[in-house]
């Protein structure tokens, strides 16, 4: 009965990834209708117009979407896991703040001096924000017991964060302001095909090294002296937490700006579809789980009010706040009983 959930949870995710996809392939200002679009993607000759929207704007947008939300899922599974905590988040926490402040820094100093940075720099940027964040929620952690405040800490560096990057960003040369405005409040829009290439590597090997990962996890989940027991390193393995929930997170803040909620929302809701908690099927189930939501939230963003679109971050922090909300409450009440 189990496995027969299982597997009917991954189609039923399976299905609506390829459903969101072609939507986002279809919708739009200039709507293209599905057989075209199949036309297209299968190498036939088409509307050049429609090509163009299809594999020059839309198509590497929706891939870079699906990439960079199941990759944010899996970041936010991680911190949850690392911190014992159900609404741990990298935007919650601060860190994809911390990844965005630097960034920031690099691309004003940059764009300043007419220096074109490539993808991979200003991954590395943002990892090396993402740490510094996780730095101070680690040592925040060592000084509080109770995560409540842990919490409060994260969403306090997150704000620090957010107002020395709007301040930076203020006085930034006139000419790039939209540019960096635009990315400190999240967006897919703008994505290369050399973009695409770079997440989709990082991702995936960030993804595959947190799979092989599911049976430490599993033992992790169970108490810190039940995985010391079954022969888990606890500080080579929380040190691998750390970095690749960071790898997966500035991956996002590089390309995408900051991203809220998702992190969070994303794991509750495959956890309720799937009603377990092993790593082994929390693992893609995250990832196909936040590459299906962010989807959903960008073909949104795109169409709701259109031609004005709206941040990825304001359409997600609709659909994702309530879940935390609901979480909290619901944590509460168990607490309670």
């Amino acid at each position: 009965m189990k496995k027969r959930r299982y597997v009917l949870s991954f189609f039923i995710l399976g299905i609506l990834l390829l459903f969101f996809l072609a939507l986002n392939l279809c919708a739009g200002s200039v709507s293209v209708p599905l057989k075209e679009v199949l036309h297209i993607l299968l190498g036939g000759e088409a509307d050049g117009t429609f090509t163009d929207i299809i594999m020059e704007i839309r198509f590497p947008r929706a891939l870079a979407a699906a990439v960079l939300g199941g990759g944010l899922a899996l970041s936010g599974y991680l911190l949850q896991t690392f911190f014992h905590n159900p609404i741990a988040g990298p935007f919650i926490l601060g860190i994809s703040s911390g990844a965005k402040l630097v960034v920031a820094l690099v691309m004003v100093f940059a764009l300043g001096r007419a220096i074109h940075i490539s993808s991979m720099v200003m991954i590395a940027a943002a990892f090396v924000g993402a740490m510094i964040s996780m730095g101070f929620v680690l040592l925040m952690s060592r000084m509080m017991d109770r995560m409540s405040m842990l919490i409060v800490s994260g969403v306090m560096i997150g704000y620090i964060c957010s107002a020395v990057t709007d301040f930076i960003v203020t006085f930034a040369d006139d000419s790039n302001i939209v540019n960096l405005h635009n990315w400190s409040k999240g967006s897919f829009s703008g994505i290369s095909w050399e973009n695409v290439a770079l997440m989709s590597v990082v991702t995936f090997l960030a993804s595959v090294l947190v799979f092989f990962m599911s049976k430490p996890i599993s033992a992790y989940q169970m108490g810190e002296s039940y995985a010391k027991n079954m022969g888990v390193n606890i500080q080579v393995f929380r040190s691998l937490l750390v970095i690749l929930s960071s790898v997966l997170s500035a991956c996002v803040t590089a390309f995408a700006g900051p991203v809220s909620f998702v992190g969070i929302a994303v794991p509750h809701l495959v956890k309720s579809l799937f009603r377990t908690a092993k790593p082994i099927l929390m693992i893609p189930g995250c990832f196909l789980g936040g590459a299906v939501f962010c989807l959903l939230c960008d073909l949104l963003a795109r169409t709701l009010f259109a031609p004005t679109e709206l941040s990825i971050s304001t359409v997600t922090a609709v659909f994702g706040a309530p879940i935390v909300i609901f979480v909290m409450v619901h944590r509460k009440k168990e607490k309670a009983e």
